[in-house]
């Protein structure tokens, strides 16, 4: 175990740099609230829940080797972002869309953590980075899930609250439409910044 202090740094270094995940969830906290925003955030943690068994796994690795299939699983990815882009680029004024206007759902936060290259590729490298217990595989394995599991959730609750801060801004027409086109931006740059990983 004497690699568990850098493992949980580099966990939170990775989970927690700004990217698809974490934009889209402080984009939710700004334009929804924490209540609201919660089943998006916890889709996004049990997502990455999927994310890390397909990882530690090697199913991720046993499709990626098939002949063109990388290439078709990043378009449908950048795809899907291209998608949430546009969203959060037209999504109207508080003001405009009511207290009524749908949160994004859990579903929603487990779909972007499955086609979030950013957090294939962090996964990867924390599984394959360290070994906590070298001796025992399966164990290890398992700890490295707990301890990211609740890394990435502190993390996915802090952007959710980081968010919420700017709830201010979604309701002003001139100010929401700067900021959304600024979420959207950074999640299309995000986006190529994982696909070049």
């Amino acid at each position: 175990m004497d690699g568990l202090a850098g493992f949980l740094l580099a966990g939170v270094a990775l989970t927690g740099s700004p990217g698809p995940a974490t934009l889209s969830l402080t984009a939710t906290g700004a334009a929804f609230g924490i209540r609201r925003g919660f089943a998006y955030g916890a889709g996004i943690t049990l997502g990455m829940l999927a994310v890390m068994g397909l990882t530690a796994s090697g199913v991720v690795t046993a499709v990626l080797v098939l002949p063109g299939l990388a290439p078709l699983v990043t378009a449908l990815a950048a795809l899907y972002f291209l998608y949430l882009a546009f969203r959060i680029a037209t999504a109207p004024p508080l003001t405009e869309a009511g207290d009524d206007a749908a949160a994004p759902s859990f579903a929603a936060g487990f779909a972007l953590s499955l086609v979030n290259p950013k957090g294939y590729a962090a996964m990867a490298a924390l599984f394959s980075g360290f070994a906590l217990l070298p001796r025992q595989p399966a164990f290890d394995a398992g700890l490295k899930i707990g301890l990211l599991l609740l890394v990435i959730a502190i993390v996915n609750i802090a952007w959710l609250l980081a968010g919420s801060g700017l709830t201010g801004l979604f309701r002003e027409p001139r100010s929401n439409r700067i900021v959304n086109l600024i979420f959207a931006a950074l999640l299309l740059l995000s986006l190529a910044a994982a696909i070049r990983w």
